[in-house]
């Protein structure tokens, strides 16, 4: 079922659970990036937590996080993951925002913008009104209301860009002077905004670091911080996309392969080798996906512990790799487009290889996107491109050469509910 929503209107959703997605075309020097507050009657934030954007990708209730933007066919999609039943008592409100913080021009310059609301089978989709300078917008609220879930557009824009919506909602943020409520810009049906109160306590960086590795050979190293304020975790992704070909089989498997200080080697993947954050091996796979759409890319992740070196005693390397079972039928891996990404804090590392002439046609089931080396205080992430061969359904294996990291696809197959094969000498632990 699909309903289109006015700036203005709301309606019922007809399930707690689902995804914001924000979309629009491709274009150079924007940065467009997509927020959610949430915020209690007095319409701010209980705190700086209440705020998850990439810095900060999870509320602790599991009511909103934000997914990594997937490019594809020269459009880009945002997306805001919300479970509304699990809305802690005090909040009331989960307000999506947007802002445009790259080339001059504010949303003047984002085209084909569009916004859905996806929650089942129902899609409710939300067409904006015309935008000129505005560097912020409040797209939409989701709320509960007398017992009902709710969603309502909002479309209202604003000039100065995520700061400004920060002292909106009640956030300070770091390095930077208080942030005044922003000078609202009217738009076809503007709404009120709320009465601007003191800012938190807590500064929060909004700032972002993101490098792009799509060349083997390429590298970038991360320094692991020390002390109660440092990242809790280091978090990899992998997204891939519908091919196109009309067929159900698009179901790729996160796997990460961890070569430990003592040569040995262990493989996590989902459902059946999630792994553990806080114990061995110090990498938790959270779940997986079984298929991949137009609208909504998979996108399948783990969490590292930032301290798996200390843990392990000594240089721990991880593979990452995604896996397409010849059972799924006749797909190349490569036709999904596979990316992985890697946040630590606001250090943001994506690893996109770009694929040969000719590669989207061949049979390959396994395909390393990257290379991750955690050496005490770094880390160290390296693209890829290594594949399979064609119709092999082998594993990437890791080894070491002196202090040369080696990556070879001779490693014992592993299928979802079953024991790893054998691999003559080579076997998992």
């Amino acid at each position: 079922m699909t309903q289109s929503l006015k700036p203005g209107e709301n309606t019922t959703l007809s399930m707690p659970k689902g995804q914001v997605v924000v979309s629009h075309a491709a274009g150079d020097n924007l940065d467009v990036n997509l927020t959610a507050f949430l915020v209690t009657e007095t319409g701010k934030v209980v705190d700086d937590s209440g705020m998850v954007f990439f810095n900060a990708p999870e509320h602790a209730s599991g009511a909103a996080s934000f997914i990594a933007p997937v490019s594809q066919n020269g459009a880009v999609s945002h997306r805001i993951g919300f479970d509304l039943s699990r809305l802690p008592a005090n909040i009331t409100k989960i307000a999506i925002s947007l802002t445009q913080d790259g080339s001059g021009g504010g949303f003047a310059a984002v085209k084909d913008l569009r916004a859905q609301v996806l929650v089942g089978d129902q899609t409710l989709e939300l067409a904006p009104g015309t935008f000129s300078q505005e560097t912020g917008i409040v797209v939409l609220e989701l709320y509960v209301r007398n017992g009902q879930l709710k969603a309502r557009s909002v479309w209202q824009g604003f000039a100065s860009g995520l700061a400004g919506l920060c002292g909106l909602y009640g956030i300070e943020v770091a390095d930077e002077a208080p942030a005044a409520a922003p000078t609202a810009i009217p738009t076809p049906a503007p709404t009120p905004t709320p009465t601007p109160a003191p800012p938190a306590a807590k500064p929060v960086n909004i700032a972002k670091s993101l490098i792009t590795l799509d060349k083997p050979g390429t590298s970038h190293k991360v320094s692991l911080e020390k002390g109660p304020s440092a990242p809790k975790v280091i978090r990899v992704s992998a997204t891939w996309v519908d091919n196109g070909d009309n067929q159900d089989n698009d179901d790729l498997d996160l796997r990460i392969g961890i070569l430990r200080p003592d040569g040995r080697m262990s493989i996590i993947q989902a459902p059946d080798k999630s792994g553990a954050f806080d114990a061995d091996p110090f990498v938790f796979h959270t779940g997986d996906v079984v298929n991949a759409s137009a609208s909504a890319p998979g996108i399948e992740t783990v969490e590292i512990n930032p301290a798996i070196s200390q843990r392990m005693g000594g240089k721990v390397a991880l593979v990452c790799s995604v896996y397409s079972a010849v059972a799924n039928g006749a797909v190349s891996v490569a036709s999904l487009k596979p990316k992985m990404r890697m946040e630590y804090g606001d250090q943001v590392v994506e690893c996109a290889f770009e694929f040969k002439s000719g590669f989207f046609s061949s049979m390959v089931y396994t395909y390393v996107i990257g290379l991750i080396e955690i050496d005490l205080d770094h880390i160290e992430l390296s693209p890829s491109g290594t594949t399979s061969k064609t119709g092999s359904e082998a594993t990437p294996w890791l080894s070491r050469k002196g202090d040369k990291l080696l990556i070879t696809m001779d490693g014992p197959p592993v299928f979802k509910g079953h024991p790893p094969q054998s691999g003559g000498k080579k076997s998992y632990v």
